[in-house]
């Protein structure tokens, strides 16, 4: 059975998720966020996708917890495991990627991703809220608890089309608008792109595989069972 500290704790993690995901969604009456926002709205933004993802696994992971609490394990292990699969292949790979991902850019020339004009709408605490507090937060889930990990083949397939659809999205933004979701696409040539998505790609593949590991080594092996062929 969940512990109910860990309950509370998953709980908590929800209601902060939810609360940031509210207060970025108020634009309020100010000319700059509206720009931000324009061509594609919130969604256009890794950083803004990885908080509603963040929601929903926290918000699948408090209702795992009520009913193991209520029903027992064996009743909902469908939950269980779509539990585990959202935490292995997406929410640990990409709040630990947009955490690097921003940090490095950042630090390295922070036009290429987050220009000074953002400091004047997006107050501090927000900016670390989004990139910063992310990371110990999916560490934390994962020294938490166990997550049953599937095999590479499924979890790497999950997760690079998911970066499929994610690249696709922001060369649709630009052929429909003009306009790069993030000023460091538009210092690329396209053969430059092209190493620059691929090279995303395997960093974040990468993440995956060290998730995999971190979990072993706390959990031991907690991968899904393979079905036997008949």
């Amino acid at each position: 059975m969940t512990k109910t500290s860990t309950c509370i704790y998953h709980f908590l993690v929800l209601s902060w998720y939810t609360f940031l995901n509210y207060y970025i969604s108020q634009e309020g009456k100010d000319e700059v966020k509206p720009k931000i926002f324009a061509n594609g709205a919130r969604w256009k933004y890794m950083t803004l996708l990885n908080l509603l993802l963040q929601t929903i696994f926290y918000g699948v992971t408090c209702l795992d917890d009520v009913l193991k609490r209520i029903k027992g394990r064996k009743d909902i292990k469908f939950l269980t495991a779509f539990r585990d699969l959202l935490f292995t292949t997406l929410a640990f790979p990409v709040s630990t990627f947009v955490f690097l991902a921003f940090w490095i850019l950042f630090l390295y020339n922070r036009d290429l991703i987050y220009p000074k004009v953002l400091d004047t709408v997006i107050p501090v605490w927000l900016n670390h809220a989004m990139h910063t507090l992310i990371f110990p937060i999916t560490l934390a889930e994962v020294v938490l608890g166990p997550h049953s990990y599937p095999s590479k083949k499924t979890g790497l397939t999950l997760l690079t089309a998911a970066s499929i659809t994610y690249i696709s999205r922001i060369l649709w933004l630009y052929f429909e608008t003009g306009t790069w979701v993030y000023p460091v696409f538009a210092k690329l040539s396209p053969v430059g792109l092209a190493a620059f998505f691929s090279l995303s790609h395997i960093f974040i593949a990468s993440i995956y595989l060290l998730g995999e590991k971190l979990n072993h080594w706390k959990w031991g092996d907690m991968r899904q069972p393979q079905k036997k062929r008949k």
